[in-house]
Parts: C-alpha cells; sequence; structure tokens
C-alpha cells in the first residue's frame, strides 16, 4: 500500500493553486516566442491571401515571433473557419475572417460550427470594393448605359462569379434587385476562370473585386463602369459608384480577425492592439494600396456591430432569392 504524506499532499495543492495563475501569465506574455498562424479560408494569391499576409508580416515583426500564413481552402471559408472553431484557445490559431462569416450561415444547409457562438471577432483590417465590369464587346460605357440595355434586352446578359454565395455573386444579385434588371449568373470554381471568359467574351459582365480585376482594367481587356461601395474609392479616384446611379447601392469585399471563442481575454486584447497598431503604419497603407485596400483601424465592438449589419442584409436577400448550397 503506497503511503502519501501530508506534505506531499500540501505541495501538490499549492501546485495546483498556482496553475490559473499560470495560465493567466501566459496569457499576459502572449505570444512570447510561439509561432502564430494565420488561417486564410482561401489559395495563395487572391485578396483574402494578399492581406493576410500583410497583417502577418507586420504582427510578426512587431511580436518579434514567427507568424506563418496557412491556406486552408475550400468549401466557401467554411474549412478554414471549422478549424479555428474546433482548433486552441491559446491564441496560436488566428482566422483571416472574410465576409462569408456574414453569408454561409443563410447560404448552406448545415455548418458543422456556429459562426455566431464559436468565433469571436476581433478586429476589421481592410476593405476593398467590387468593380462592375463589362466585356470589350458590350457597348456600354456607364452604369446608366448598361441599365438601359439590360431592360431593352431582358434575359440576355450573363454575370460570372467566383461561386455561389461569394460577395462578387452577391453583388451582382443586389444589383439586379435594386435596379430591376434580369441577368443569367454563371458561377466558377474562382475569380481567375471567370476573368479569363470575360476577357474572351464568353460572358457578359462580372462585379469583380477590385484585387482581381484590376490588372485587366489597366490593360483595357475589360470596360469599369463603376465601385460597389457607397463612396469612390480614393484609390481609383476617377472610377463612379453603382450608387451614383442606383441610390444606396453598396458592397464591398472585407477582411478581419477573429479566433475561437473561450481563448483567454488577455490573448484577445493583445492580438486587438496589435492589429490596430499594425493597420496604422505608412507600410501596411502602402502596400494594400496596391492591391486597392484600405486600411481600417477597428476594434471588437465596432467589428462585431458591422458583422452584425452585414447578417441583417447578406441574410435577407439569401432567404428571399431561396439561394441554397447544399
Amino acid at each position: 500500500m503506497t503511503t502519501i504524506s501530508r506534505r506531499t499532499v500540501a505541495q501538490g495543492l499549492a501546485a495546483a493553486s498556482l496553475l490559473p495563475l499560470v495560465g493567466k501569465a501566459a496569457a499576459q506574455d502572449y505570444p512570447g516566442s510561439q509561432t502564430i498562424r494565420l488561417v486564410v479560408g482561401y489559395p495563395a494569391g487572391g485578396a483574402n491571401d494578399v492581406i493576410g499576409r500583410i497583417i502577418a508580416d507586420r504582427l510578426q515583426a512587431l511580436w518579434r515571433t514567427t507568424v506563418l500564413v496557412e491556406n486552408i481552402a475550400g468549401a466557401a471559408a467554411n474549412i478554414a473557419t471549422d478549424r479555428i472553431a474546433k482548433g486552441p484557445i491559446d491564441g496560436t490559431q488566428i482566422l483571416v475572417v472574410p465576409p462569408q462569416i456574414a453569408i454561409n450561415q443563410y447560404l448552406y444547409a448545415k455548418l458543422n460550427f456556429d459562426p455566431e457562438k464559436d468565433l469571436i471577432p476581433i478586429a476589421q483590417v481592410a476593405r476593398l470594393p467590387n468593380i462592375l465590369v463589362v466585356k470589350k464587346g458590350l457597348e456600354v460605357h456607364s452604369v446608366k448605359d448598361f441599365i438601359a440595355y439590360a431592360k431593352a434586352n431582358p434575359g440576355k446578359l450573363n454575370y460570372a462569379s467566383s461561386g455561389n454565395g461569394s460577395t462578387i455573386h452577391l453583388s451582382g444579385e443586389l444589383f439586379k434587385r435594386m435596379a430591376g434588371v434580369e441577368m443569367s449568373h454563371v458561377p466558377y470554381r474562382g475569380s481567375a476562370p471567370a476573368v479569363n471568359d470575360l476577357v474572351a467574351g464568353q460572358v457578359d459582365l462580372m462585379f469583380d473585386n477590385a484585387t482581381s480585376i484590376i490588372g485587366q482594367v489597366r490593360g483595357g481587356t475589360v470596360r469599369a463602369l463603376g465601385v460597389t461601395s457607397i463612396e469612390r474609392s480614393p484609390l481609383l479616384p476617377d472610377l463612379p459608384t453603382v450608387a451614383e446611379t442606383v441610390a444606396g447601392y453598396d458592397t464591398a469585399s472585407w477582411f478581419g480577425i477573429g479566433v475561437r471563442s473561450g481563448t483567454p481575454e488577455a490573448i484577445i486584447a493583445k492580438i486587438e492592439q496589435s492589429v490596430r497598431t499594425v493597420t496604422q503604419e505608412p507600410v501596411v497603407k502602402e502596400r494594400m494600396a496596391t492591391v486597392i485596400a484600405d486600411p481600417v483601424v477597428s476594434d471588437r465592438k465596432t467589428f462585431g456591430e458591422f458583422i452584425v449589419a452585414e447578417r441583417k442584409k447578406w441574410g435577407t436577400l439569401i432567404t428571399d432569392l431561396k439561394l441554397r448550397v447544399e
């Protein structure tokens, strides 16, 4: 029979009582020398990935530890989001939050996570407009011209998107509703093949994000009619907004930072403050400008309220149109 002394028991109880303090100290010292992973739900090269890499690079410089970008593509970012929702709560995995966090719960019949309960949005970091572009052979030169042409040719036009439920797709559906026009949707698996067919004239138009389409606009292979943000982009000042013709029309791609629910407050606060710091750096503004994105200085409250508003907008549209992805 093993005998345990009172002294051993006392030492064990004392050590156990220190565990919460050790955990708190570890959170306050975050990230220390840990490797941090920024998880991106899309392949390398797109706006989500580019923004993630800009933020990862600046956090690495600020924290003086390794910050890696990990691309986990698939199912409109659901796979990456599920990874975070079921991952560690020590801040070693951070999600680059895409617009789909406010869309997929209405679009998909079933999710393996609850986007409202399993994730904590910490801060928005960037916003960029989509651009309404048409193929060169379509003889319209303004949003007004385009609407007139679409109404004169109901159902003749088709628009491409990077996939069902993307902001590119929903921008088209919102435009149809607000402008009172009919167009057919042609979904692709990603923006690149959609743009290729647009340039080739196989589809008529697209509401592509600025990062993806700006090279084609500047190269003259497609014609830009307007940006989808409510205000003109300071990076594209000569391009009118769609809202100048269709009052109130406002869509954009945006990205933020989030972690799994249950992450200690001290870690969340450190990430929040650090992200606010780097998004104010001139180098971040310069690097984001190359992909037609504006940095956003944000916090948990404003980002959370923004996502609630986005859910209301897109949830209503998706529900009304009975859009569904199985």
